[in-house]
């Protein structure tokens, strides 16, 4: 568990096809069922000081109190999924952790580091420093909380049917 942040509660990977990884993680790790949610309408997006126009749709399913997201971008939009996608890369992309007040956690940081991306909701810092990923501050509305607890229920009790469902 983080002392900053609390615990990591979500795994993101960025992907070349949605369903493929989903099968993948639903067959051979035994995680599911994932929800899909296609083209994700970020709530006041922007990628480092401009507006981000990237088009995304995710996947979303628990091990146990873990989220795993995995993100495809589907247009040339610069955003960090872009960046990495030029650069050739895939797999674990952030680490996400479930906060109250993006600007309250932030405040409390000395360095604050870069904002690489955000939203309404969410903000990825650059956090690359360090080999690895990036991370993401998750602000939960009621409609995030509810849908997050659906998702995590459906996996607790999850038979290996119908692995990939949509959401929407």
């Amino acid at each position: 568990m983080s002392r900053l942040f609390g615990p990591v509660r979500q795994n993101g990977y960025l992907v070349e096809d949605l369903e493929e990884a989903a099968r993948h993680w639903a067959t051979h790790l035994g995680v599911g069922p994932f929800h899909v949610l296609e083209h994700v309408a970020m709530v006041e997006p922007v990628y480092r000081g401009e507006p981000c126009g990237a088009d995304i749709s995710i996947a979303l399913a628990n091990s146990g109190d873990l989220q795993i997201e995995l993100v495809v971008q589907h247009n040339d939009a610069p955003s960090i999924y872009r960046e990495w996608l030029d650069e050739g890369r895939l797999g674990l992309h952030h680490v996400g952790f479930f906060v109250d007040d993006i600007e309250d956690v932030l405040s409390r940081l000395a360095p604050v580091p870069e904002r690489l991306q955000h939203g309404r909701n969410f903000c990825y810092l650059d956090t690359t420093a360090h080999p690895g990923t990036i991370t993401e501050l998750i602000a939960l509305d009621d409609g995030m909380r509810g849908l997050f607890d659906m998702i995590r229920d459906a996996g607790a009790s999850w038979d290996g049917r119908d692995p990939i469902r949509r959401v929407g």
